[in-house]
Formats: C-alpha cells, sequence, structure tokens
C-alpha cells in the first residue's frame, strides 16, 4: 500500500494560475481550441489534461463527483484530495464540477445540479476527456463569445448529445458549463452557447 502520491504541479501558484486562466478564456470563446500542456502524471484513467483542470479549478469549497471509470481506481481519489482538497460526493446534484472520463456513459445533464433562478451560478461544471476534439468541423454554436458562428466537434459524446445540448441551452441562465479535453488541448461550451441548425446557417 506504500505507493508514491503522483506529483502535483511543480509550480502550484503559476501553472494553476495558467490552467485557470486557459479553462476562463475556453468559456469565453467558445469552440475555440486552446493548448493544454503539462507535466502532471496522474493516476489512470485520470488523463494529466483532466487532473490539469481538477487542480486548477477545485479546492475544499468546490464538491467534485467522479465518474465510474474515475471512482473505480482509488488511486484518483487519493490523488484528488491530496492535491485539492475538494471533497469528493456520490450524487452528481451535490457536484460543483464533474470529472468525467468516459463521456460516451456521461449521465443525463438532470442529474447535475442546474442552478436556480437566484443562483444560477451554482449549476455544476462538466469537465469531459474526449478522445477526439476539432474546431474545424462539427455542430455549429452561435452566442455570446463567438464570431458568427463556430464549430466544435468532440467524441465519443452519448447519442442524444444533440438533444441535450439544445436542451440545456434552452434552460438559459440555467445548466451545466462544459469543458472538453483532449491531449494537450481544451474547448470550452458554456451554456450560453445556441446550436445552430444547418439549414439557419450563412451560405459561404
Amino acid at each position: 500500500m506504500a505507493h508514491t502520491l503522483a506529483h502535483g504541479f511543480a509550480d502550484p501558484v503559476h501553472e494553476g494560475q495558467a490552467v485557470f486562466r486557459a479553462a476562463m478564456e475556453a468559456l469565453s470563446r467558445p469552440g475555440r481550441i486552446r493548448p493544454l500542456a503539462t507535466t502532471l502524471a496522474p493516476p489512470a484513467p485520470l488523463i494529466p489534461e483532466l487532473a490539469a483542470l481538477a487542480l486548477a479549478l477545485t479546492d475544499a469549497d468546490t464538491p467534485v463527483w467522479l465518474d465510474a471509470p474515475l471512482r473505480a481506481e482509488p488511486a484518483v481519489a487519493a490523488f484528488l484530495r491530496f492535491h485539492t482538497g475538494a471533497p469528493l460526493v456520490d450524487a452528481p446534484d451535490r457536484a460543483a464540477f464533474a470529472l468525467i472520463a468516459d463521456p460516451a456513459r456521461c449521465p443525463a445533464f438532470a442529474a447535475f445540479a442546474q442552478g436556480t433562478p437566484a443562483y444560477p451560478d451554482s449549476s455544476a461544471t462538466l469537465i469531459l476527456a474526449v478522445e477526439t476534439l476539432s474546431d474545424s468541423a462539427g455542430p455549429a454554436f452561435a452566442g455570446p463569445g463567438i464570431r458568427g458562428t463556430a464549430h466544435l466537434d468532440a467524441g465519443p459524446l452519448p447519442a442524444d448529445w444533440a438533444w441535450r445540448w439544445a436542451a440545456n441551452h434552452a434552460a438559459f441562465p440555467l445548466g451545466l458549463d462544459l469543458l472538453f479535453v483532449a491531449p494537450a488541448r481544451l474547448a470550452g461550451l458554456p451554456r450560453s452557447a445556441r446550436p445552430v441548425a444547418p439549414e439557419a446557417m450563412p451560405c459561404t
């Protein structure tokens, strides 16, 4: 049992600030992929980019929910507790952040905290580790932070993903914000991003 705990940020202040800024910029410029470099080597299936966002965004005041693959590996919980102090919760609707290593089996959005009319910012942010991430193809979105339309293609995702996102946006200002991570890359999709039907897109 005496295994060495995987290291956190070498420079917690500066690295944490850099990752935090990258996440905020990703959410303020939906669909635009940004670099996310990290030297973290967390226990699998927690990929380095997912770990970097967890270390930068969570603390003792931000409850975190882990999906089934992450919960199945005790070293993941030990890593997150040691480096963030964040409480790990069993129910997704109690979490401020959800870390999802298997996005194709992401629970229904309704399972997560949606916020309230008085406190819409009390909703959850989902951080999904995807295999593919591209801003040159995929569904189109419009809204704040987007000039014209932006595309974002991520996968694998649940089969009903398009319906989920349309319903999530329709609940604005309530609803979830999403961050997608892939090797060395990051993109954001806030609840304000409106899905654009192909027939509604301008011709080029």
